[in-house]
């Protein structure tokens, strides 16, 4: 029986269809047939479940074995019973074997790449038409549900420009006077009080820097998101402004295709890749970012994102991992972990 069971998830046969899978997936592991599932046979079926391409299991924490197991035992008696299990699986096995994935595609844009603020000229000296080839790779291999382009889309007068720092009213408290201040510094804005780092004029609406990379494969019935459009604010996310105040709407047009996960990648990893992956993480998807995808402004800051990702129980991986990812055969246990989390906050 723990050899059958072990190979449960990747039987052709075992999740057929949602109704008979969730009672086959219940039977199998309930190995004292009790009809509910203990600690101990939660978590076979958490080894079972969590597996790489190959079949090769992840490790599981303990730790975070029960956090998963006390999130479905709703009632706190220590099982999960047939109804606390019917949640378990529409709601959290479905999911993971079966995961809708949206392919966000941020600021692949002429200026980043070749243009005013190509991240060739930043200090980690990244080359961003590196990403194109790897994306390209990516669109072609993999069938996402969604694909989505995000576009910076400044006006020319945008508060992030070095060349507009006079037009803003400057805090007390910045360090950086409006007479000294270049790119790459921060400053201090008043009403509202906000830091700003600044940058040179950039992907200004219906520029050439504007435009995507012309080598970059565009999908059929892709979702665009243009960002950054309000003068007075930054805006590195797809989601949503820096401050949270208005929203792109994508998570919204995800949401209506009920999408569970979120793939990112692009232009640049420590600013607009992981302002939108901790937004997707936050909106809640279980969120993946291609780090061979993606290039950045600065080293030490792309490890700081990168880590920041990990905390809220995101995954940075290689494009290789994406197909599998997106299509449930590769199944790591931090996004399951993070989809249970999220499922006991509702």
């Amino acid at each position: 029986m723990a050899e059958d069971c072990s190979e449960f998830f990747n039987r052709s046969d075992g999740h057929a269809t949602l109704e008979n899978g969730m009672d086959a997936c219940l039977q199998a592991f309930d190995l004292d047939s009790d009809g509910k599932l203990s600690v101990d046979e939660f978590g076979a079926l958490c080894r079972a479940l969590f597996r790489d391409e190959t079949g090769a299991p992840y490790p599981l924490e303990i730790k975070k074995l029960a956090c998963m197991f006390s999130v479905f035992d709703t009632n706190q008696d220590g099982f999960i019973d047939s109804a606390e299990f019917q949640t378990c699986w529409s709601k959290w096995i479905t999911p993971i074997l079966r995961p809708i994935t949206a392919f966000v595609i941020v600021d692949v844009q002429n200026d980043f790449i070749s243009g005013s603020l190509a991240v060739c000229n930043c200090p980690a000296g990244h080359k961003g038409e590196e990403v194109v080839p790897v994306i390209n790779s990516v669109l072609d291999s993999v069938k996402f549900d969604v694909v989505v382009y995000s576009l910076d889309w400044h006006p020319s007068d945008h508060i992030s420009f070095v060349t507009n720092v006079a037009n803003f009213p400057m805090h007390s408290s910045s360090k950086v006077s409006a007479e000294e201040a270049k790119v790459l510094d921060t400053v201090v804005f008043d009403s509202p009080v906000r830091e700003q780092t600044l940058w040179p004029p950039h992907c200004i609406q219906e520029s050439w820097g504007a435009q995507l990379h012309p080598d970059l494969k565009v999908m059929d019935e892709a979702l665009t998101i243009k960002k950054g459009c309000n003068r007075e604010i930054e805006s590195y996310s797809a989601f949503f402004d820096n401050a949270r105040e208005s929203s792109t709407g994508l998570s919204e047009q995800l949401k209506q295709r009920f999408v569970t996960d979120v793939i990112v990648c692009g232009l640049a990893t420590d600013v607009c890749v992981a302002a939108t992956a901790m937004d997707a993480l936050s909106e809640g998807f279980r969120t993946t970012v291609l780090e061979d995808a993606c290039r950045g402004v600065n080293a030490e800051d792309i490890e700081k994102k990168k880590c920041a990702v990990a905390e809220q129980h995101g995954l940075v991986v290689d494009s290789a991992k994406a197909g599998a990812i997106a299509a449930g055969r590769d199944r790591p246990p931090e996004l399951a972990y993070k989809l249970a989390l999220d499922l006991a906050k509702n």
